[in-house]
């Protein structure tokens, strides 16, 4: 008989708890990736990187497996109808695989748990890429925190050896099913192109980490780690990540720990998806011009800054944290477009697209989300400018056109932009 493990937002072999427990409690342990239908059908652009990413990361995990004599099983299909061709052609005992909180997984693991069970195969299930998860970190009164500075020190007393520890999944890979290679179905037979694109390095570099603090808000500077495509896709260790921090950087641990918090936020409130945290904020009457959302998008606003930060994520899938903040405020304060818009683009061309922090950042921005910038802050692009890129290095890498006559004017001027927004903002509040 056999265990299958569900690799998904845990591409590694070493230290991934689903597997480690698979591994340790069975023989014959079959690692299965599916590449989901529901999800991949609703993509639009045939050279996603993320899908290229994922792509070459099962290739790589495929060549570890294959030393072992076993085969990563890929399957293109929805979940559902993978589980049904896989228990038809072998016999399973049990499926191994890790925590989901977003919505649609957490609906897609219950249709599958009660699939498998009406078949008498176990469905079991491990915290993975959280340290905390759920309620795990709670108000002493017992409720879930919506405001992250309490949150976070509770995080921090809370945190002990056993929550960063090493699960040497990699050790037992001797328990793989033994198997000839599986075929790989081609990107291109899914409806995907391969690309040619350098993507982030999974190394951690230590030096940068202890600078971090103080070189994190500057684009034009190389002072952040370029991890998350790693965290969002499990290619690296959530633990291994806090154990390093806490050697190297407390800002950058604070990071991880607003990870946690949005994913336990969108896990306890996940009305946040299609509405804001506060639902007052959703009577907001945004002006929605689909004119100044495209100019928004390609980087043709008239504001550097904000343009800058829209083309390195058109071209790369990659945006600087502190510009992704100006270019949000931007869109949400100085247009009044809803928040919704620009989180979907987001979803779109982000490299690390993950819902908690994407809809977290963007509630945020808009002042509608917990712990959010209060409704009249209003980041004012030009002095963030001179704070964060004074020299203007990140803006006219991308904006090598500025100063001529081919840039823009820009969209809209900041003061009248700001009062029009705290009007707006105030009149849906407080009438």
């Amino acid at each position: 008989m056999l265990t299958i493990f569900w690799f998904r937002r845990d591409l590694r072999v070493d230290d991934n708890v689903g597997f480690f427990q698979a591994l340790e409690e069975n023989e014959n342990v079959l690692p299965i990736f599916i590449f989901d239908k529901n999800i991949l059908d609703k993509l639009d652009d045939p050279q996603d990187k993320r899908v290229n990413f994922i792509y070459q990361t099962l290739l790589e995990l495929q060549e570890k497996f294959k030393a072992h004599h076993s085969s990563l099983l890929i399957q293109h299909t929805t979940p559902l109808e993978a589980f049904q061709n896989i228990i038809q052609k072998f016999e399973v005992k049990n499926v191994y695989t890790n925590h989901d909180y977003e919505p649609y997984a957490k609906e897609r693991d219950i249709q599958v748990k009660n699939f498998l069970n009406e078949n008498d195969i176990a469905f079991k299930t491990y915290k993975d890429q959280a340290i905390f998860e759920k309620k795990e970190v709670l108000t002493d009164a017992g409720k879930v925190y919506t405001v992250f500075s309490p949150y976070g020190k509770k995080w921090r007393k809370q945190l002990k050896e056993e929550h960063t520890e090493h699960h040497p999944s990699e050790e037992n890979l001797n328990k793989l099913f033994k198997t000839e290679p599986f075929t790989i179905p081609s990107l291109e037979e899914m409806g995907f192109q391969k690309i040619d694109f350098d993507f982030p390095k999974k190394e951690t570099d230590n030096k940068l980490l202890q600078a971090y603090g103080d070189m994190r808000n500057f684009p034009a500077i190389n002072g952040t780690s370029r991890l998350s495509v790693h965290v969002r896709f499990g290619t690296i260790s959530i633990r291994n990540l806090v154990k390093i921090a806490q050697k190297t950087s407390d800002a950058w641990l604070n990071e991880l720990i607003w990870r946690d918090f949005y994913m336990m936020i969108l896990d306890n409130f996940p009305h946040v998806v299609n509405g804001g945290f506060r639902p007052a904020y959703d009577v907001i009457p945004w002006r929605n011009n689909e004119v100044e959302f495209k100019a928004w998008c390609e980087g043709k606003t008239g504001y550097p800054i904000v343009d800058a930060g829209m083309r390195e994520l058109n071209e790369t899938g990659f945006m600087h944290n502190r510009v992704r903040m100006i270019t949000a405020s931007f869109l949400t304060k100085h247009l009044l477009i809803d928040w919704r818009w620009g989180e979907a683009y987001f979803a779109k061309k982000l490299l690390d697209f993950d819902l908690s922090a994407n809809n977290g950042g963007w509630q945020w921005a808009s002042s509608s989300g917990c712990d959010a910038a209060p409704y009249f802050r209003v980041f004012n692009p030009t002095l963030q400018t001179k704070n964060f890129d004074k020299e203007l290095k990140y803006v006219k890498k991308w904006v090598p056109e500025l100063n001529s006559l081919n840039y823009p004017q820009p969209i809209v001027e900041h003061k009248f932009a700001r009062e029009r927004a705290l009007k707006v903002y105030k009149e849906a509040l407080y009438g």
